[in-house]
């Protein structure tokens, strides 16, 4: 899930407004190439460890049961044009390259959308608890890496939708866009004939020379890539010497960027977090959008300044409240670098700050503010691909070990995305709100926000292993968000 720290921008960027009628749809560029990027196969080799698995979803509130078949076609739409939907992972020869993506040719969009009901009485926190349980379950890495689940027999005759994907298919700002592909504006919109998919397999494996080729061919391009970025910049210096003490202090300063960032060496800060367990809870709450966006411009920051304050005030109040107070604690933040309407695919870069939690809500604005702003211009996010590219050509063992090592650095995660400040309808059934359950990453929660029709819709995806009293986190939250508003007024 990906992070918009100016909300006025992502407004320009990204709406749902005008969407046309699904035959008339213009097609988005996409993101993502035959090979994964050197992030996404980090991603993919990493889940050896459960704890680090990657996969993201959702849980979509709907006013009443979506109509399954014209559901079904649409997603079949959706699928025909975003590949990597119809597509399975294929490892690369001793994994010197990144995976490819190629058709799956016994695709079956049945097996990709599933029914099913809750029993009486139909609870959100049997939903809550099912969707849970729904992204927690591995993937079958032979088969294209998603899942929706239409969830019938919610109280008061609602619905819903989980949806679930694997990290490697997009982000969450990549998905929001894949979503124009089964979302409509209005509750009657015209249906659409059914895509009939035409999949061919891939050649047989009978010219593993080839593929041998194609994959050291790839590592050496990568290699020699990096070469030459770095012999440009040090012929550079070499021709202009009056530049090396220009240059210094920028080497100094992508140091300590890489290990603000790269080789965090001390523990998580939580005095109360120390364990972790592949125990989850979904807890949700919501904030009014209007009031929350007042609130930022009044203490001169972003949305997303305000998402994180009340986040990390509340995490801090949790602390307090059991006895056990702390200063400040470690935030895993995803950074969008998106920078054009595409869809699919990932854009963005991980980063970690370490903010505080305690203060008066106006400092504890200011001080994340400025440190959520160091942090976006960190030097050494201009090479995590690069960075991750050497990192997978280790063992996968030690590979997944020392990843686990860094996230275990972490306290908790926090992502938001933009979806619409209108009406949505699936398949004949209006969105009441969505709830995201972002990938925890081995950290004790992950707290991601969807603003949606004058709401922020916030999943507290939890680590109840980590978190021993879950609902007096999601308390402690929500009355965050409330002093920060109140300050403000």
């Amino acid at each position: 899930m990906t992070n918009r720290t100016d909300e006025t921008s992502e407004q320009k960027r990204f709406s749902l407004a005008s969407v046309p009628e699904p035959a008339e749809r213009p097609e988005r560029i996409l993101l993502g190439e035959r090979r994964m990027s050197d992030v996404e196969a980090l991603m993919w080799n990493v889940e050896k460890d459960p704890h680090l698995d990657p996969t993201f979803g959702s849980v979509t509130i709907l006013d009443r049961p979506p109509d399954l078949p014209r559901l079904r076609r649409r997603l079949l739409r959706m699928v025909d044009r975003i590949p990597r939907l119809h597509q399975r992972v294929e490892p690369s020869l001793g994994r010197l390259a990144p995976p490819e993506w190629q058709d799956d040719p016994e695709f079956d969009i049945d097996y990709h959308m599933r029914h099913v009901a809750l029993p009486a009485p139909g609870s959100r926190r049997q939903l809550f608890d099912l969707a849970t349980l729904l992204v927690r379950d591995p993937f079958d890495r032979t088969r294209p890496l998603w899942e929706f689940v239409v969830v019938d027999g919610l109280e008061e005759g609602r619905s819903a939708l989980v949806q679930k994907m694997h990290h490697t298919i997009t982000d969450g700002e990549g998905g929001i866009r894949m979503s124009e592909q089964f979302i409509d504006v209005e509750r009657d919109a015209p249906d659409i004939d059914e895509v009939v998919l035409e999949l061919e397999p891939e050649p047989p494996d009978a010219n593993i020379l080839e593929a041998a080729g194609d994959t050291i061919g790839h590592t050496w391009r990568r290699t020699l890539g990096v070469a030459q970025r770095a012999g440009t910049a040090a012929g550079d210096t070499l021709l202009h010497p009056s530049r090396l003490a220009s240059a210094g202090p920028d080497l100094i300063e992508t140091f300590r960027s890489a290990v603000r960032q790269l080789t965090v060496t001390d523990p998580a800060h939580s005095t109360l977090w120390t364990e972790r367990s592949l125990r989850r809870r979904l807890e949700v709450l919501d904030v009014d959008f209007d009031d929350a966006r007042a609130a930022a411009k009044t203490l001169g920051g972003s949305l997303n300044d305000f998402f994180v304050t009340g986040a990390a005030g509340g995490a801090g109040q949790y602390h307090e409240r059991l006895g056990s107070p702390v200063d400040t604690l470690r935030i895993a933040m995803p950074v969008s670098t998106r920078t054009d309407k595409s869809a699919g695919g990932n854009a963005f870069v991980p980063t970690r700050s370490v903010v505080r939690v305690g203060d008066d809500p106006v400092e504890r604005f200011e001080s994340i503010h400025a440190q959520l702003d160091q942090t976006k211009h960190e030097r050494v996010l201009g090479l995590v691909d690069q960075l991750a590219g050497f990192l997978n050509l280790l063992p996968t063992s030690v590979l997944a070990r020392f990843t686990l090592e860094q996230a275990r650095t972490v306290d908790f995660t926090t992502s938001n995305v933009r979806a619409a400040p209108f009406d949505l309808y699936i398949a004949g059934a209006f969105i009441e709100a969505t709830y995201p359950l972002g990938p925890l990453g081995s950290t004790a929660f992950n707290l991601t926000m969807m603003s949606y029709r004058g709401a922020l819709n916030m999943g507290l995806h939890i680590d109840t292993g980590a978190i021993a009293e879950p609902e007096l986190l999601r308390d402690c939250i929500a009355e965050a968000y409330a002093e920060l508003i109140a300050a403000a007024s």
